[in-house]
């Protein structure tokens, strides 16, 4: 079967199943063999830089040459084998349906009035410190986080699975997976870290500018405001501490009318992001609905577009 649509077929089995707890997720494999190999490499090597970098290495690459040892040996036994495991292993890589569902309790809650019920909802999808945030400030978290993750868990994956299959798309949520785990500023990950926070960013440049064209088109066919979308993003894409997350958030803002970013605390310790987005509006708990309508337009017309972009390039090479 044709990649484009073994892709095709791993989307929609996402849309439907979601991330079912308790089977073999290759991200949990590869985060457990992370946290294996952080401790033997900063046994053996003093240098925590040059520690991190050897976990980076082993980690992203043995994914890929797994993967693609993975494929290769079941093309061998039959071609169904490896067509069948290639859509189950790319449908490991998106995370559209489980955006979604780990989100809606969040707003659930909000809904009820349950404040502490969403505070800790929320601490289950964000790495900020949730016990003291208001209604607003849980909606604006919230927000940012499935714009964010719009790029990294659904448009980046397709991108490097159109372009290498699966083999490539679980390279990418190892990177994605190891600047979770390791991507973090403080002592102990600062410089153990550098590395794979420094792939991730590097491995997300195209896909968020690919991704905020997308979505801001997404938001005019959602029925938001599609040109305030694009405005806010060029105005306000680059803002962001990271040089990928602006990009999604500025596109949401843009379209919600909604200022993102501002003050959050992260183990205690307050982080001043600059603001993104203008307040055409207050945030409101109707606002992650909305960034849901945006996240699942996106995703879909990611889908078609790099499904055009594959069959022009295959044309155009022969």
């Amino acid at each position: 079967m044709d990649l484009i649509w073994q892709i095709a077929i791993a989307f929609i089995l996402d849309l439907i199943l979601g991330d079912p707890r308790g089977y073999p997720h290759p991200v949990r494999i590869i985060g457990f063999l992370a946290k294996r190999l952080e401790s033997l490499t900063r046994h053996y090597f003093p240098n925590l830089f040059l520690a991190g970098a050897i976990t980076t290495i082993f980690i992203v690459g043995g994914t890929f040459v797994c993967g693609l040892a993975l494929l290769s040996g079941l093309s061998l036994l039959h071609p169904f084998a490896e067509t069948a495991v290639s859509i189950f292993l790319i449908y490991t890589c998106l995370s559209a349906r489980s955006l979604y569902d780990e989100s809606l309790p969040v707003l659930h809650a909000l809904k009820q009035d349950q404040i502490n019920l969403a505070r800790k909802r929320l601490s289950r999808i964000v790495g900020r410190d949730t016990k003291n945030l208001n209604p607003k400030e849980i909606a604006r978290a919230t927000v940012e986080t499935v714009a964010e993750s719009t790029v990294d868990g659904i448009i980046a994956p397709l991108f490097y699975a159109f372009i290498g299959g699966a083999p490539l798309a679980l390279a990418y949520k190892a990177i994605n997976t190891l600047d979770s785990m390791f991507g973090y500023k403080n002592a102990a990950y600062k410089k153990f870290g550098m590395i794979p926070a420094r792939l991730d960013d590097a491995a997300n440049w195209v896909p968020a500018r690919l991704g905020g064209v997308i979505m801001a088109i997404a938001a005019a066919v959602s029925g938001f405001d599609g040109k305030r979308s694009w405005s806010t993003l060029q105005r306000d894409g680059a803002k962001h501490l990271s040089p990928n997350a602006g990009i999604p958030e500025s596109a949401v803002a843009g379209a919600l009318g909604i200022q993102l970013g501002g003050s959050s605390f992260y183990g205690g310790q307050r982080v001043d992001k600059p603001c993104i987005g203008r307040n055409q509006k207050e945030i409101a708990v109707t606002d992650i609905s909305h960034s849901h309508k945006i996240m699942f337009v996106s995703s879909a017309l990611a889908l078609v577009a790099l499904m055009v972009l594959k069959k022009i390039m295959e044309n155009f090479m022969l």
